[in-house]
Formats: structure tokens, C-alpha cells, sequence
């Protein structure tokens, strides 16, 4: 069993993790909706899928790029909580 301050020093490193594995992906999604957001403001084109199609489109494209990265990241978090490393 787990002293407390092992069990919270752990919790607060997941939550960091979660937050710098997240925020790249976060933060391209909101860049690539504020491009749209522009283009459609200066077209004054409202139509739903350029809305949404577009953000999708980066978003996937960045999970493909940032996963490995992400993966490793998780995966050696495993490994530091359960003693593996």
C-alpha cells in the first residue's frame, strides 16, 4: 500500500501529464476553429461542415503526428506508478 504522499504526489503528476499531453492538441483545434472563424466572418459564409470539417481535419492530422509522443509519455507514466521504472 501506498503512502498518502506517494498516492498524491502521483495524482498531481497524472494531472499534470493529462494537461501537457492534451494542450498541443487543444490548442491546435482552437488555432485552426479561430482560422475558420476569420474566414467565414470575411466571406460571410455560414455553412456547418466548414465550420466543423476543417478542425476535424487538423485535429486528426495532429493526433497522428503528437501520438507517439503522447503514447510514450503515458506509457513511462505507467511504468514510474506501478514500479516498472
Amino acid at each position: 500500500m501506498l503512502p498518502l504522499s506517494d498516492l498524491v504526489a502521483l495524482s498531481q503528476e497524472a494531472l499534470l501529464l493529462a494537461v501537457l499531453v492534451s494542450l498541443p492538441v487543444v490548442a491546435i483545434a482552437a488555432a485552426a476553429g479561430l482560422v475558420v472563424a476569420v474566414f467565414q466572418a470575411a466571406t460571410q459564409v455560414q455553412d456547418f461542415t466548414l465550420a466543423h470539417l476543417p478542425r476535424l481535419v487538423v485535429v486528426a492530422i495532429a493526433l497522428a503526428v503528437l501520438g507517439p509522443w503522447m503514447g510514450a509519455e503515458v506509457a513511462a507514466f505507467a511504468a514510474r506508478a506501478f514500479g516498472g521504472g
